[in-house]
């Protein structure tokens, strides 16, 4: 899963392709997990670890029905066109609606699985346009691009996003300046999840509408996507947490449900104590906060957000993307 730094929200079309988005995002050792053990008949049972669910279908030939029942796996199952029993065990290291991309690195997970099974190999580029296909288009669930490449391809990487195509720029960060940016840094869950097709959908409105504020602010967020990712690259952690800052208040100008009451009380708390800047990690309203923190105040940040309820979350930063392989006990 990632964490995205500025820039959330230009990768959504229509505005990625009439204008270009560009995204700056880092992975982080938080994971979605898929394992295929295959049958010698039909028989296909899925177990969701995460939604307490297990099923039990048929690979007869015909195409599943997307129902709004694990319809992400059903869409795998018909590209695939899977004609073999098997058993499937899934996991994801965040609750839904946690704002760290978590439903893309589930499809890029078994998207993963079914190619190393399958023996179908396929390009990082191939792989997250794909899973962009079949989680955007084919079902229709809202949102953008990045989730799918930053699950493919990890690490820290400065994305940019065009009507036609998807380029990721990998960054090579250097260990000091990565170990300096993860020891300022506070993840933290606000101990709400979020419906975040509904503020992509308010967003996406305001912005086919012709409202001035919100196209305004994306292009403010695009123009600090790139700011950000010069600071990072030259080492320098404070401006990075004062452009995050801004970030965050061109991303409450998207539209009013991405930020609430809870969320604001947690910012000011966050920004009255040592941080220097933070954000909503996602489209915003609730899920995962993170802050850029003075480093010798990083501590009184979290006694006051943990006096607020919210949940110190120990991370580190992950330079892989997609891996897959094969077990036989």
């Amino acid at each position: 899963m990632r964490i995205s730094f500025a820039g959330g929200g230009t990768d959504v079309s229509p505005y990625s392709d009439d204008r270009g988005g560009a995204v700056l995002s880092a992975t982080i050792d938080r994971h979605a997990y898929c394992t295929i053990s295959p049958r010698k008949d039909r028989e296909i049972s899925i177990r969701s670890l995460d939604y307490g669910r297990e099923e039990r279908w048929k690979a007869d030939g015909n195409l599943f029905q997307y129902d709004g029942n694990l319809d992400l796996i059903k869409a795998v199952l018909n590209h695939f066109e899977v004609q073999q029993g098997f058993d499937m065990f899934l996991h994801c290291e965040a609750p839904p609606g946690s704002g760290l991309g978590g439903s893309s690195a589930v499809v890029v997970a078994i998207l993963g699985a079914f190619t190393e099974w399958l023996n179908k190999p396929m390009s990082p580029y191939e792989m997250a346009r794909l899973a962009y296909q079949l989680e955007r288009e084919e079902l229709g669930f809202k949102g953008g691009r990045q989730d799918q490449y930053a699950a493919v391809f990890g690490g820290f990487n400065y994305i940019e996003f065009k009507s036609q195509e998807t380029i990721v720029t990998p960054l090579r960060i250097k260990s000091d300046v990565m170990n300096e940016l993860h020891y300022c840094m506070l993840l933290c869950y606000t101990g709400r999840t979020r419906d975040s097709a509904n503020i992509i959908h308010e967003q996406t409105r305001g912005y086919v509408e012709g409202n001035d504020q919100v196209i305004d602010a994306l292009d403010n967020a695009k123009r600090l996507a790139r700011e950000t990712k010069d600071a990072l690259m030259f080492g320098n952690i404070h401006h990075m947490g004062e452009l995050l800052n801004e970030s965050w208040v061109f991303k409450k100008r998207f539209t009013q449900s991405v930020s609430n009451q809870r969320v604001d009380d947690i910012y000011e708390t966050a920004m009255g104590h040592g941080a220097i800047g933070g954000k909503i990690s996602g489209a915003g309203g609730g899920g995962f906060m993170f802050f850029i923190c003075e480093y010798d105040r990083k501590h009184l940040v979290a006694d006051e957000l943990a006096k607020l309820g919210v949940e110190m979350v120990p991370f580190n930063f992950d330079k892989y993307g997609l891996q897959t392989w094969r077990f036989r006990s």
